[in-house]
Order: C-alpha cells, then sequence, then structure tokens
C-alpha cells in the first residue's frame, strides 16, 4: 500500500522545511500493533530538535507521543508493523527563529517486520567525488544534499546504496544508514565523530550484543580499503530498516552470522 501521512496542521508551500530545510527527521518503530523502542526515539527527537535550536513545545512529551500513533496509526489506521518518519520543522510566526512555534508532519511506512533483515543482500559502492562532514550536525537527520547526490548517483549506477567518507577519507555512513562489519567475533562501527548518524535502531541492537556477549563491539575510524576486509557487513537505517551487504565492487559478503546474531536480537522482544 502507498504511505501514509499526517500533520500538525495544514502546510503551506511557504515554510522553512520546503524553502530552507529547516527541519529535523527522526524514526517510531512499530512491531506487532505497539510502540518499540519509543523512549530511545522520543530521546534522539529532543536532542536533534536542541540541536537544530528548535522551540520544543510542552505539549511534546513521550505520552503525546504514545498517545499520538496509537489513536491515529496503529488503531485509527490498523497498522501493525511499520516505520513511522517524523519530520519537525520551523514556522516563521516568532520574533527570532529560536522562538518560533514547530509544526510535524509524518509518514507512515509498512513493513513485514521492522527488526527482520530484507531478504535481498545490498550491493554498494564508495563516491568519492562528495564527502560528508563530521560535525555536531552530522550525526542527526536534517537536510542534506550530499544524500541526494549519492542516491542519484546510486540509481544512474545499478547500486542500492552508496558508502559516503568524511573529510579524512574516512568511512562515515551510507546515504540512508549506518554500516557495521565483522570480522571474526568482532563488529566495528564508524564513530559517531566521523559522520555516522545516532541511530537509536542501531545503538539498541549492538547494546542487545554487548550485553549477552555476542560480539566484541569495538567503534573505529575505518579506512575505505578496510570495507573490502569484513567478512560480512550490515547496513541499518532508521528510515527504511535493516540489510545485510553482499557486494562492494568485485568484492562479496556472507550473511549468516549476522542473521543469525539479528534474529537473536529480534526474539528478545518477543
Amino acid at each position: 500500500m502507498d504511505n501514509q501521512y499526517f500533520t500538525s496542521d495544514e502546510i503551506a508551500v511557504r515554510n522553512r522545511a520546503f524553502l530552507s530545510g529547516d527541519a529535523v527527521k527522526v524514526s517510531f518503530f512499530i512491531r506487532n500493533g505497539k510502540l518499540i523502542m519509543d523512549e530511545e526515539c522520543y530521546f534522539f527527537l529532543m536532542a536533534s530538535m536542541r540541536k537544530m535550536r528548535l522551540n520544543i513545545p510542552l505539549s511534546y512529551t513521550l505520552e503525546f507521543f504514545q498517545s499520538l500513533f496509537r489513536t491515529e496509526i496503529i488503531e485509527g489506521k490498523g497498522i501493525q508493523d511499520g516505520i513511522v518518519n517524523f519530520l519537525v520543522f520551523r514556522n516563521t510566526d516568532g520574533i527570532t527563529l529560536s522562538k518560533s512555534s514547530v509544526s510535524y508532519f509524518y509518514e507512515i511506512a509498512e513493513t513485514a517486520d521492522v527488526l527482520a533483515v530484507q531478504e535481498r543482500p545490498l550491493e554498494l559502492d564508495l563516491i568519492k567525488e562528495i564527502n560528508v562532514n563530521n560535525n555536531l550536525l552530522s550525526n542527526i537527520r536534517v537536510h542534506s544534499p550530499e544524500n541526494i547526490y549519492g542516491e542519484i548517483y546510486a540509481q544512474e549506477n545499478d547500486l542500492d546504496d552508496v558508502i559516503l567518507l568524511n573529510p579524512n577519507k574516512r568511512i562515515a555512513r551510507t546515504t540512508f544508514g549506518n554500516l557495521l562489519f565483522l570480522e571474526g567475533n568482532v563488529i566495528k562501527i564508524p564513530k559517531q565523530t566521523e559522520g555516522a548518524y545516532i541511530s537509536p535502531l542501531m545503538e539498541n541492537f549492538v547494546t542487545f550484543l554487548h550485553k549477552n556477549n555476542l560480539a566484541d563491539i569495538q567503534e573505529h575510524e575505518i579506512i575505505a580499503f578496510e570495507s573490502q576486509k569484513a567478512e560480512e557487513i550490515l547496513l541499518i537505517s532508521d528510515e527504511k530498516g535493516i540489510f545485510t551487504v553482499g557486494k562492494i565492487r568485485n568484492k562479496t559478503f556472507g550473511n549468516t552470522r549476522l542473521k543469525e546474531l539479528t534474529e537473536n536480537w529480534r526474539n528478545s522482544f518477543l
């Protein structure tokens, strides 16, 4: 079915999200008719809004979002499994930008199970003509022309996604998610200071692995060549879901162990 969307008010064309990209986006997750990881997603939304100096309404409590999604999505639309991509943008009604009110728009993408690995492994490649920054705003989901350029590049070259590097030519992320590299019993993750996204979905996964001693989680500065050394690669996107990577250039990757680890994590929610 087509994605369904909701807004806090009627959206005019002349708004700062449309004109200036003055907005932040955070995903929430619905599984088996219930919100999961809602606290982590909520606090990430609050942190993202603070970084962008958005005026946080007093009504934006965890209970507000729990009620909103339960009423409009789970009960109102009968959606049992999906990803809610929630966008908050600044209005133009304040004396200053920091005092302007905010509005929201959100879209629901129905999925089979937000915690399940997608069936088809992805094909990626590195893109070198552009890079992403590694500053305070690089870790949150704000307007990024690099993502648009990378998505078009991937489409034109029959790829599923591209790996974006930071100005130091090290791996930051892809256009829509974070990469995890499995070597032996070690899972290497690019540091957030390298330009990786903050991801409640990924953080929940690696915390589960760490607490249950299922893998040695290490944050690293990863040069582009190291992507070829991995045995298996996972791509976790709050916006789109969980994928294994099957190929980068001429190197192919397995997925057996990462699928087993993600299945253990998935079963912990039952």
